[in-house]
């Protein structure tokens, strides 16, 4: 059985820097990092295991069905895990579906984006997220 951990929770917001603040304020997340790019600009804060990737997005594609770039909401949990191609695998086996992302092996920091027989996306990675721990604390 391939295991993996909840380590990345990200949020699809209006304004990075005063969301940021919220949870850095209100619960002490430290800020680990920050990117531009083309599809989402993104503010990174963690509690010293999990990631919280705060999004802007700019594009509808990575939004999900029925969503836009003007959604704000949850968007996406992320599972590091051992063996990225095995949980691919089983993924597809257990009903999930490919959603973007690739696996690149020249990447050291990547995420391949799934969704559930729900719809709910998700991502995996065998490199972890700034500021997460993958055995916890």
């Amino acid at each position: 059985m391939a295991n993996g951990k909840l380590r990345h929770l990200a949020i699809s917001c209006e304004d990075l820097e005063a969301t940021a603040e919220f949870y850095s304020n209100t619960f002490g997340l430290r800020r680990v990092g920050s990117a531009k790019g083309p599809t989402a600009d993104g503010i990174y804060l963690s509690d010293g295991t999990v990631n919280l990737a705060l999004l802007r997005y700019k594009e509808d594609e990575p939004m999900g069905e029925g969503k836009d770039s003007n959604w704000f909401g949850p968007h996406h949990i992320g599972f590091w895990v051992d063996d990225s191609e095995k949980t691919s695998k089983k993924i597809s086996e257990a009903g999930g579906e490919w959603f973007m992302g690739e696996m690149a092996v020249d990447n050291a920091f990547y995420e391949v984006k799934y969704t559930d027989p729900d719809g709910i996306i998700f991502d995996i990675t065998h490199n972890g997220w700034g500021g997460a721990k993958k055995d916890g604390p």
